[in-house]
């Protein structure tokens, strides 16, 4: 019983950590990363696709990023939802080939996403946090419904906390590397 809601547990915590490791990934750092334009869609025959379904997405050096397109009418199409998107990103066109060069970041910019990234850290912990409650939740009713002993619902919380501060530290450690990504120059 307490096992499988341990295991829960983990698996929830580990899928919010999956999920703040998505949001880190959206946001922009100095150097050029295919994954910058995961968020971006074009229209591929009436269907919203990604544009790494359509295009060849590379790095070319730390500040660009090449895009090739599979077919040829697929070029303006991508450069014009690239245009569109919210990352201010100008891309350049040349034949088949669309560089992105990426700006350098202002300090001004850097600090403004280093409290974005701390915001987002916040939400994995508090998620992590509502999960320990869930599961500590769960032991309670197991314990009230005379399913486990008194001991073991003790032990299961103590397992819970631990399993949340090892969690909580992983959050931490995401923290301080994308913070510190993002103030390098």
């Amino acid at each position: 019983m307490i096992n499988d809601i341990h295991l829960s547990a983990t698996t929830r915590m580990g899928k919010s950590i999956d999920a703040l490791k998505h949001e880190f990934s959206k946001i922009r750092t100095g150097r050029a990363h295919p994954s910058l334009l995961d968020q971006i869609n074009v229209s591929y025959y009436g269907t919203d696709t990604a544009i790494s379904q359509v295009a060849n997405v590379a790095v070319e050096d730390a500040r660009t990023l090449t895009i090739t397109p599979w077919e040829k009418n697929m070029v303006s199409v991508i450069e014009k939802a690239i245009l569109k998107s919210d990352l201010g990103l100008n891309p350049a066109t040349n034949g088949m080939v669309i560089r992105i060069p990426l700006p350098s970041l202002t300090e001004e910019r850097r600090r403004s996403l280093v409290k974005v990234v701390k915001h987002e850290a916040e939400n994995g912990r508090v998620a992590i946090r509502n999960i320990r409650r869930d599961a500590n939740s769960e032991i309670k009713e197991a314990l009230k419904e005379k399913k486990i002993s008194e001991d073991d619902a003790h032990a299961g919380e103590e397992k819970i906390q631990k399993l949340t501060d090892q969690y909580i530290k992983d959050v931490e450690k995401l923290l301080d590397a994308k913070e510190a990504d993002l103030l390098s120059i």
